[in-house]
């Protein structure tokens, strides 16, 4: 067992006094005692603190909402909550708020973040914490010095210009600075490495404590009850989806439970048979003492990242607090809490320190800043913080319970939890999220994520914390997982494998000369040419892909067509046909795209993405149950493979192997039927996301490496040959695919698309080329026209047809005409682009339809 620190109410920390002037690598320690430290308001209590400590009773025991939790997440969703008009909101808190991680937290804020969606959380949560103390009469202790990011590698100069195009079109500030503006914002620093600066105003810090004490005090104002310390020791599903939350002092009944536990909450998920994928890692963070030139200082210093360092710095009163992450070899899990649970008692506790894992990072500090060579440092914080496998948190409702939702896995929850707290709210107040961030989605975990992988990719996850970001990024800390396809011994040696889902996915495979492995660049890479080969094998010839990673889902039942017809924002596909439908939300957002088989009378088969699998399966499910409709689904999604054949010699290819006519007035494009193929049972779907002639072939998992083997014998003489998603993805944004299905029944959104289109769009999605040199667009790019940014990219690649870079991007209406001229920025550089006519090349079926009526299709 690991040694705690128990800590008071108001805990005061104790840890060693190390003199780091002395040796070449810092290790001599000349003082060694314990000392008191107050670190900043977290640490004492103070006069303008209001002691709202709540009497240990329910109060009621009934209720809307009972939130798990009462650390900065949880008192954050009970406020949000208890402000938007919502009654009978409880929060239960089994020790007493902040209690967990939250009280030790380093309390940083940033507007920063490489992903879009998660920088309207931290948007959010900024201009929250900003005016909390005014709304509510607590002080937060809110900092707000701005913070800098140090590249001093050329590299991250490159990922600096990457990042800086996705934050143009942003409303939040971020700017590229030069090494003069770094020192002038932090003079303290040793400039010799520093090549430039990411520098976001408004950054900062802020107390944790005081800032959960400030969310429970609005809670509590609109009208929330939070009871501490209470216990929840049991949870129970009653048939008509509300809850029982068990606890010593009696029982609340509840319309829905969130799970806000932090590094309890796989023990609460563990009380309702779910193994929730988290783990404890140690985090540590030090503080030195008074620094003359600190003290000497006018204006607080910017918090500053050394990623090269792998670090965070800040100014604490007039010393500073640096923290580091250690590589994944050295970094701690607490492993023995996700077998053994927490231990019992644990609130306002802290792990022993150890400065021996963290003095690479020390002495890398030390040269950064140099007057921490003569500082001491009298405080040591080495707390629990929960990761998910891929640090980032899970919220939301959780597929396969009803009314179950969580708010866990925070790695960063003092930034999260203001925006995460006003997302949550909104989607259960609404029915729907207010916009969509799927990559936090707690269902894009599933059984495949053992608790062997949630660790692997834990300590990688946070050994990665300042790692180069690079497009396409691949880590392969838990891979393969146990969810492989059928085919994936067989071509494991021949390609590159993507990470989709849990699955391995060929993205673009080998020949001899080709540069192998995984090359991560913010350029044209090794992967370049082969791509363009295999968009060159499918045009021309014919290409297998392996789809199995697909969500493949069964849906059946009386009321199966009624169902569908209600979900989906198109007409319901006859027997034996198929279409792309999408179901939208009831304010005419886009939830999903799937694709829509009807097998045999009332029987349907629906495929979406890998990453969406779970996602869409608890919507569809909620639907079921809500409408009470008489149809039941099955996700069939691990007992299916699929593969895909592509290219004008498909056809040819496959009707060697059937007896069935595949001509194409015999087997019309987006049919479907069951058939053999070498005695090999398939459900064959005449679709193709490459936009050439092609089937998707759905068979059983098992019989995935005979059918392989039979297709790629049958098509020796045709020149058969693999092809990735890479070169998918190539093929399909030169089709320009978007088939927005026909309105029928009055499916979910149908009224609020009516509103929309009434009102009008301010916006329009358009299809650029674009005049660059070895760097292509991906998404979420910078739009300009007139020297200001007007757009976004959405999607973007280089087209091997057309030989130019393609990219969809939204603009505003009065600049989408074809042969409107814009730029887009990418690595610093805004490179022209004319808004052409989609699709650049015509798909299969409309060139055939085209030659038929004797016109010149273009390719």
């Amino acid at each position: 067992m690991p040694k705690y620190k128990k800590q008071n109410k108001y805990p005061i920390p104790s840890s060693f006094i190390i003199d780091l002037s002395v040796g070449p690598r810092a290790h001599r320690l000349l003082t060694i005692s314990c000392c008191s430290f107050a670190l900043h308001i977290k640490m004492c209590k103070t006069h303008s603190e209001k002691d709202e400590a709540s009497s240990p009773s329910l109060g009621k025991d009934r209720a809307d909402t009972v939130i798990i939790g009462g650390g900065c997440v949880g008192v954050s969703l009970a406020y949000h909550l208890a402000k938007a008009g919502l009654k009978d909101v409880v929060l239960l808190e089994k020790s007493e708020l902040t209690a967990g991680s939250t009280w030790h937290a380093a309390g940083l804020t940033t507007y920063f973040h490489p992903g879009i969606n998660l920088k309207k959380i931290h948007s959010y949560s900024i201009k929250l914490y900003e005016k909390l103390e005014e709304e509510t009469g607590q002080p937060v202790g809110f900092h707000q010095p701005g913070s800098i990011r140090i590249a001093s590698t050329p590299t991250r100069v490159d990922e600096f210009k990457y990042q800086m195009t996705r934050a143009g079109w942003h409303p939040t500030e971020q700017y590229l600075i030069t090494p003069e503006k770094v020192q002038e914002l932090f003079p303290l620093l040793n400039m010799d490495k520093v090549l430039a600066g990411l520098y976001n105003p408004g950054d900062g810090h802020i107390d944790p404590y005081s800032l959960t004490m400030a969310l429970a005090a609005g809670a509590r104002k609109y009208g929330a009850q939070l009871n501490y310390p209470v216990q929840v020791t049991n949870l129970n599903s009653r048939s008509d989806g509300t809850w029982e939350v068990e606890t010593p002092l009696g029982i609340i009944q509840a319309k829905r439970i969130v799970n806000a536990a932090g590094f309890w909450a796989r023990d609460v998920g563990k009380m309702i048979g779910l193994q929730h994928p988290l783990i404890p890692v140690h985090h540590q963070y030090v503080v030195t003492s008074t620094i003359p030139e600190v003290k000497a200082l006018k204006t607080e210093l910017p918090v500053i990242r050394d990623l090269e360092g792998s670090y965070y710095l800040r100014q604490e009163r007039d010393g500073l607090l640096f923290g580091p992450y250690e590589s994944e070899e050295k970094m701690k899990l607490q492993e023995s809490w996700v077998t053994n649970g927490v231990p019992p008692g644990f609130g306002k506790e802290l792990f022993e320190s150890d400065l021996d894992r963290i003095m690479e990072h020390i002495e890398a500090a030390m040269e950064m800043v140099p007057v921490l060579r003569k500082a001491d440092i009298v405080n040591t914080i080495a707390g629990p913080i929960t990761y998910s496998p891929d640090i980032l948190p899970m919220v939301g409702p959780h597929q396969g319970v009803r009314n179950y939702w969580v708010a866990i896995g925070f790695g960063y929850g003092i930034i999260h939890a203001g925006g995460m707290g006003k997302y949550l709210s909104d989607w259960i107040l609404e029915g729907e999220p207010p916009f969509d961030l799927i990559e936090v989605d707690p269902n894009r975990y599933g059984k495949w994520t053992t608790t062997e992988y949630t660790a692997a990719k834990a300590r990688e996850s946070y050994g990665f914390n300042n790692i180069v970001g690079y497009p396409k990024e691949e880590r392969f800390a838990g891979r393969p997982t146990e969810r492989t396809s059928g085919l994936y011994d067989l071509l494991k040696s021949k390609c590159s494998m993507g990470f989709h889902a849990g699955w391995e996915q060929p993205h673009w495979f080998y020949k001899p000369g080709d540069e192998t492995g995984y090359k991560p660049s913010f350029r044209r890479t090794n992967w370049f040419d082969p791509v363009g080969r295999e968009y060159k094998q499918v045009m021309e010839k014919v290409g297998v892909i392996d789809l199995s990673p697909f969500g493949k889902f069964k849906v059946k039942g009386t009321d199966s067509v009624k169902l569908l017809d209600h979900l989906f924002a198109n007409v319901v596909p006859k027997v034996g046909s198929t279409n792309i439908s999408h179901m939208l939300t009831p304010t005419g957002k886009v939830y999903a795209e799937l694709t829509v088989s009807q097998l045999y009378p009332g029987e349907f088969m629906l495929v979406t993405g890998s990453g969406s699998e779970l996602h869409d399966l608890r919507w569809i499910e909620d639907k079921i149950t809500r409408g009470g409709y008489k149809a039941e689904i099955a996700n069939v999604t691990d007992e299916m493979g699929v593969l895909s054949v592509a290219g004008p010699y498909a056809r040819q290819v496959l009707q060697k192997l059937t007896n069935d006519d595949l001509s194409d007035a015999s087997f019309k494009f987006l049919q479907c039927r069951h058939l053999k193929l070498s005695n090999i049972a398939v459900t064959a779907i005449r679709i193709s996301y490459t936009g050439e002639l092609g089937w998707e072939l759905y068979h059983r998992k098992e019989d995935s490496v005979p059918l392989y083997n039979a297709i790629m014998e049958a098509g020796q003489k045709e020149g058969i040959d693999d092809f990735g998603t890479y070169a998918l993805n190539a093929l399909r944004l030169e089709k320009g695919f978007r088939a927005w299905g026909a309105e029928a029944a009055d499916f979910t959104g149908k009224q609020a698309l009516k509103q929309i289109k009434e009102k009008g769009l301010k916006r329009r999605l358009i299809y650029l080329t674009l005049e660059t040199d070895n760097v292509d667009p991906e998404g979420n790019e910078s739009v300009w026209h007139n020297g200001k940014v007007i757009g976004n990219t959405t999607s973007g690649c280089f087209s091997y047809g057309a030989q130019q870079s393609l990219a969809f991007a939204y603009v505003p209406i009065e600049l989408s005409k074809v042969g409107q001229k814009l730029e887009v920025e990418l690595l610093g550089k805004n490179y022209p682009a004319t808004i052409i006519q989609e699709p650049l090349v015509l798909t299969e079926p409309t060139r055939t339809r085209l030659q038929k009526k004797g016109e010149s299709p273009k390719i």
